[in-house]
């Protein structure tokens, strides 16, 4: 993910418009315990760390790990639901299926991100078409110039917004061609537009992922169902931002979709009062991706047994007050079949 001597940035000075909107639309669900993105990242390149890799785990997608090493990214937020700067080390706690951790590695740095974004481009869209290209654009202005980014766009059909044979860029120019491309006419498959985001998306070379969702929630058109993406949400290393906005005469709006996607992956959902306010929100989510925590542990728990640990993250600094940290709730170990493939068993 490129080297971890990047330059902090951080919130000094006055509070910016963009964060003070950010704490207003928060999602009051996703405001409760503790939060750490627990994202399974060969983050550690430069201290020679080995990377870990993806595979399968029976028909699902699952993390596997080619080191002992858990990698995760986390924002801290403060009573008042800002987003909280300048903490060290020694002010987190990491625990694992209760058991609390070592922490090897602690930074708080701008690193390269892989960044989808998922456009709603059905019919009830329409009137806040130019709204969400303005926020989309905002976004791409605020990106690490190392980030790599792409365009889905659904409706009936679901579609990437970059040329063909181009899968990322690294320039705001060509997203913004993209993204004035866009055409808001038909039915919502919603859940197939996150599928194919949550695909695309392994493929990058960044390996801290995001995916921003602008949508209204309903679906109408898709072939997978939402059991089926929630849980490819939940393998996903991806963090998904959900930003809703609604048409009071559009019977198919659904927050509270929008909501569950955010929750299972560690992200947040936001529902602006007007479509004009995106804007302010998306820069928002750009400063809190910049500013995350990374801290690596060792677990305890050595055994490869397939199932699911359980993590929790949290901040303590007595000077910031009570301190929460967002986060995915934990992380699938791989199956270890090495004895029961020496026994001649299946695995």
């Amino acid at each position: 993910m490129g080297t971890m001597n990047a330059k902090t940035r951080g919130f000094g000075g006055q509070l910016p418009k963009a964060e003070m909107l950010l704490r207003r639309t928060r999602s009051s669900g996703l405001r409760l315990t503790a939060l750490s993105l627990v994202s399974l990242l060969p983050l550690l390149a430069a201290a020679q760390i080995p990377q870990p890799a993806s595979g399968r785990h029976g028909d699902e997608y699952t993390l596997r790990l080619n080191t002992d090493m858990v990698v995760l990214n986390a924002s801290v937020l403060d009573r008042h639901n800002a987003t909280v700067s300048g903490l060290e080390k020694a002010n987190f706690q990491i625990y694992e299926d209760g058991i609390q951790q070592k922490i090897n590695h602690f930074s708080h740095e701008d690193v390269p991100v892989m960044v989808g974004i998922a456009v709603d481009n059905s019919g009830s869209m329409s009137s806040k078409r130019n709204d969400v290209i303005a926020a989309a654009q905002a976004f791409t202005r605020l990106s690490n110039p190392q980030d790599q980014m792409f365009i889905v766009n659904f409706n009936d059909n679901v579609t990437f917004g970059l040329p063909a044979g181009l899968p990322f860029t690294d320039r705001p120019e060509q997203l913004q061609l993209a993204l004035a491309e866009i055409k808001a006419i038909g039915q919502t498959s919603l859940y197939d537009g996150i599928a194919t985001a949550l695909e695309h998306i392994k493929l990058g070379s960044r390996d801290k992922k995001v995916l921003i969702l602008i949508s209204d929630g309903g679906d109408n058109a898709s072939k997978h169902t939402l059991a089926q993406v929630i849980e490819m949400a939940k393998q996903s290393t991806a963090i998904i931002y959900a930003i809703g906005i609604f048409d009071e005469q559009d019977g198919d709006q659904n927050p509270a979709v929008l909501k569950r996607f955010a929750k299972e992956t560690g992200g947040e959902a936001f529902f602006p009062e007007s479509s004009r306010n995106i804007v302010s929100l998306c820069e928002g989510i750009a400063r809190d991706i910049r500013s995350q925590y990374t801290l690596t542990y060792t677990p305890t728990i050595t055994s490869q047994d397939g199932k699911y640990r359980v993590v929790d993250v949290k901040a303590i600094a007595r000077s910031r007050g009570h301190l929460s940290v967002r986060t995915r709730s934990g992380y699938v170990v791989p199956m270890d079949t090495s004895a029961s493939a020496s026994k001649g068993t299946r695995p």
